[in-house]
């Protein structure tokens, strides 16, 4: 009898054991602030996430599911695991070229019944949480073809949301969607049925009331895997993650992303703030990736001038490209850009003496690509040079032997497996023959400015050329640049295009759609985006038809920065950026309301007492003041509606 009961001594305490070792599974930030808990509930894996006793991401579903393996049930803990990460990189081409990576990393073992297994890794540093799923190989199948990712976000009922919607394929001009330029919606409701209905893209971000911000994205996306974006919500607060559309690409490629065994997924990331300090300061999008190459040289990154944005089409000639090349000499940029059709407008002899003339004022030249092969009716050539290997290795080879420094490469097709293979190769072959990218009409990057040394950063929002367009966009521009910062900025580069000076936007400065937003306004959005190649929107005319202090402004402002702080602001109302680059810091403030707004700002950061000040005169003129800080190191600012401040101090 007492060896019975022995034996069901063992058993129970057994069975309290692994009951326990199963519940306890949750991971907490250094700073012990954020905490992920996950559990396993019949079989079936859960997590939610607590900021300082707030439950901003309620118990939300994770897994992953195929045709021949499900890994999303039946599931049993087979073991975990913690550690510690401390690291340090550099990285110029990001918001904070110096960064030290500290998280607590949890990895939890499972199988279901037929001993298929799945690893669930969450990384939790303070403010940041990325996860992703690895898969080993556990029978003959070397591949895992995966048709649902369950991963989702169920947030509580007093949220908002500033969404953009993920567009269908082939729909738009020349068929040229999706391409990332849909406008986003404030505040809205969840639930609120999106603008084509197949959900939203990354990043995403929530407002969970007085309780702070949730900003969802995803980072380490190559050629292993397909873009993913957000599924539709429900009224609920239920997203989860969707993959793309069949049409995508038109319709070459799979729609479901597959991994090679053993393999993982990308990492999904969520930043959680009680404020949205942490949503604008993140840099989880490169904390978990790694370079996937080495540099083949040094590269460098700085200001560019661009003819197409205000001469459009036209202006594709060589005595205007030669005058593009003369304004970035006489500012002292970096680059020209020469966009698209210069293949057969100018012609490569003339593209050559270009690439020489530039040479001569020391300005180098990036050239405009198409990216299509397949995937939409853009007739704008250069045309298929970069869908193929063959193609693109022998164009780049030419490219590099007269001097060209970089390209920008429109129009790409979706996020497949197959197309997100292209940006790679692309990148890859690129880096081998010494030439910067730039990607247009094309998805948001995902960690590439840390995984490709020669990327500069993606289009991938309704940037400038929109103004040229339409009217609307210049109605609404302040609104939308006050969101970029906290939602599309906030997880990599935006090649926006920024700082458009004519009042008109056409290339005599006297027709065409009117700018609503001040000088200053536009000195504001060179600090207020980052790409550390900036295309501004200068033209020739703007030498000598703006304020002498503006220009000097855009001699001296760079392009990449060594420190990045948010200091007040509120999305699609009003945003408050500061930015170091060296010893010098550029504060930028802008005023997205329609009315004007006087706010107090507290500089720590700043060394000694004198500021140059670029603010708006009453009658909306640029103007410029120099004045010395009190010892609080405190200032109150005057943003006209549409307008901006501008501090430069050390």
């Amino acid at each position: 009898m007492n060896y019975f009961k022995g034996i069901l001594l063992v058993m129970a305490l057994v069975a309290s054991h692994v009951l326990s070792f199963a519940q306890d599974l949750n991971v907490t930030s250094p700073d012990q602030k954020l905490m992920v808990k996950l559990y396993l509930n019949e079989g079936k894996l859960y997590y939610n996430v607590v900021l300082q006793g707030k439950e901003m991401i309620e118990r939300s579903p994770l897994g992953l599911r195929g045709s021949q393996i499900d890994l999303s049930s039946g599931l049993k803990l087979t073991g975990k695991q913690l550690r510690r990460i401390d690291e340090r990189y550099n990285e110029p081409k990001i918001k904070i070229s110096s960064v030290n990576y500290q998280a607590n990393e949890l990895i939890c073992k499972f199988e279901n019944a037929k001993k298929n297994q799945i690893e669930v890794v969450f990384r939790v540093s303070n403010n940041d949480i990325a996860f992703r799923y690895q898969v080993p190989q556990t029978g003959e199948a070397a591949s895992f073809v995966i048709e649902e990712e369950l991963s989702g976000y169920k947030f509580p009922a007093n949220t908002t949301t500033f969404l953009s919607p993920q567009a269908t394929p082939m729909i738009g001009w020349m068929k040229t969607k999706p391409s990332y330029e849909e406008e986003y919606n404030r505040d809205q409701a969840m639930g609120v049925p999106s603008k084509y209905g197949i959900g939203y893209t990354f990043p995403a971000l929530f407002h969970l009331g007085n309780d702070g911000w949730v900003l969802l994205s995803e980072t380490g996306v190559n050629s292993l895997y397909c873009g993913s974006r957000l599924s539709e919500g429900t009224k609920d607060g239920n997203y989860k993650i969707a993959f793309p559309e069949k049409g995508e690409n038109n319709g070459i490629g799979s729609a479901n992303p597959t991994i090679s065994l053993p393999g993982s997924t990308p990492w999904r990331t969520i930043t959680v703030g009680r404020t949205l300090k942490p949503i604008v300061e993140t840099t989880v999008p490169f904390d978990v990736v790694a370079p996937q190459y080495a540099a083949s040289k040094n590269y460098t990154f700085g200001r560019s001038t661009w003819s197409w944005l205000l001469w459009q089409d036209e202006s594709i000639n060589f005595e205007d490209q030669k005058k593009f090349i003369d304004l970035s000499a006489a500012m002292g940029y970096e680059f020209v850009l020469i966009d698209n059709w210069w293949d057969t407008k100018i012609g490569r002899k003339k593209i050559e003496e270009l690439v020489a003339y530039g040479k001569e004022k020391k300005v180098g030249i990036s050239l405009w690509y198409n990216s299509n092969g397949f995937w939409n009716d853009a007739p704008q050539g250069p045309k298929y040079k970069m869908n193929t290997a063959s193609a693109r290795k022998q164009e780049m080879a030419w490219m590099q032997q007269i001097g060209v420094k970089g390209i920008k490469v429109d129009f790409f097709g979706g996020d497949k497996q197959e197309t997100m293979k292209l940006y790679e190769d692309i990148l890859s072959d690129a880096n081998t023959f010494g030439l910067t990218v730039i990607f247009h009409g094309c998805t948001v990057p995902r960690g590439w400015e840390r995984m490709y040394p020669n990327y500069v950063g993606s289009e991938a929002v309704l940037a400038s050329e929109n103004l040229i367009f339409t009217q609307h966009a210049n109605d609404t521009e302040a609104i939308n640049a006050s969101l970029h910062p906290f939602i599309r900025n906030a997880i990599g580069a935006m090649d926006f295009g920024p700082v458009l000076l004519n009042k008109r936007h056409n290339k005599k400065n006297d027709g065409g759609t009117i700018r609503k937003t001040t000088e200053t306004f536009q000195l504001a959005t060179a600090i207020l985006f980052q790409n550390p190649v900036q295309n501004f929107g200068i033209t020739p005319n703007n030498l000598s038809d703006v304020a002498p202090h503006v220009i000097d402004f855009m001699k001296n402002v760079p392009t990449t920065w060594d420190n990045t702080v948010f200091l007040d602001g509120y999305p699609g109302k009003y945003c408050v950026l500061a930015r170091r680059h060296g010893e010098t810091w550029y504060i930028t403030a802008i005023n997205a309301e329609t009315t004007e707004k006087t706010i107090d700002i507290s500089l720590p950061m700043l060394s000694g007492a004198e500021i140059t000040l670029y603010s708006d005169a009453d009658d909306r003129s640029p103007q410029i003041k120099q004045l010395k800080l009190n010892k609080a190191k405190q200032l109150k600012l005057k943003l006209l509606p549409g307008g901006a401040n501008v501090i430069v101090a050390k």
